[in-house]
């Protein structure tokens, strides 16, 4: 059993910490409000009133917010990380950029505290079934110590480099996610002139050398359109931080951009 406190009870987090909670952890969650108390008590954790609850005598602190913002005003401004004690190891959710990521390590590392960047792919239903993917940029020691803690709601938990390769491995998934839509987009266009209809067009490709997952949930859904609708806040959201991350770093998408762009028309 590990002591784990966890920032970030909303639609991902939630499930987590129930997931948490049911491998037998002890799992103490940041829950300032009424309602957020209730929701993080139902499942048995411990709900935390305040920010300076949080880390002490941790062994693990997961952070599941939105922005890079959030992430620095919890961990550092909210001092998380001063509080955490040597040894310990800071999980990080948030799709961030890798920037954000070293500036956390390099805060982190007077305290003797590990940071790990564990970007996620799957939603609130891969969660619930312990098969979320998770993309870790950690030492070997560092993420040696708390996959068996991720695998309480991750399968496959996936070791891909060093602090801040998660959220890179991410970035590239969501740039090639994006334009996986705007391709299919151009593809459902040319089923049109071509008299498919868009429906009878993506039941068959699934089974064609063409196939992929963004293929198959299209398929599910109907049409790009319906699909594009489902994931589109969070779709907005990955692609700005693509954009940004990968301008921050010097890199180019290239053709990835351009199809990203054809996932709007």
């Amino acid at each position: 059993m590990s002591r784990v406190h966890f920032v970030g009870a909303g639609r991902m987090g939630l499930p987590m910490i129930e997931r948490l909670v049911e491998g037998g952890h002890d799992v103490h969650v940041l829950a300032r409000h009424d309602d957020a108390r209730a929701a993080v008590e139902k499942i048995s954790a411990v709900a935390v009133g305040d920010i300076t609850g949080i880390g002490i005598d941790a062994e693990l602190v997961v952070v599941c917010v939105f922005t890079d913002e959030q992430v620095r005003q919890v961990c550092l401004d909210g001092g998380v990380l001063g509080r955490m004690p040597r040894g310990s190891t800071l999980v990080v959710h948030t799709t961030i950029s890798p920037r954000t990521v070293e500036t956390l390590a390099a805060a982190a590392e007077p305290y003797g505290v590990a940071v790990i960047d564990a970007a996620v792919s799957g939603g609130p239903h891969d969660i619930a079934a312990g098969a979320l993917t998770l993309f870790l940029g950690g030492t070997d020691d560092a993420v040696a110590a708390v996959t068996p803690v991720l695998k309480s709601y991750g399968d496959p938990v996936l070791h891909v480099g060093t602090p801040g390769s998660g959220q890179k491995v991410k970035l590239v998934n969501n740039a090639l996610f994006a334009a996986e839509i705007g391709l299919l987009a151009e593809a459902a266009e040319l089923g049109r002139q071509l008299g498919v209809d868009e429906a009878a067009l993506f039941s068959a490709l699934p089974h064609g050398s063409s196939s992929c997952k963004v293929m198959g949930n299209i398929a599910m859904r109907g049409s790009v359109s319906e699909f594009r609708s489902a994931v589109g806040e969070f779709l907005t959201k990955d692609v700005a931080v693509v954009r940004a991350a990968v301008s921050e770093l010097g890199g180019d998408l290239g053709v990835l951009d351009t199809a990203i762009d054809a996932h709007t028309r």
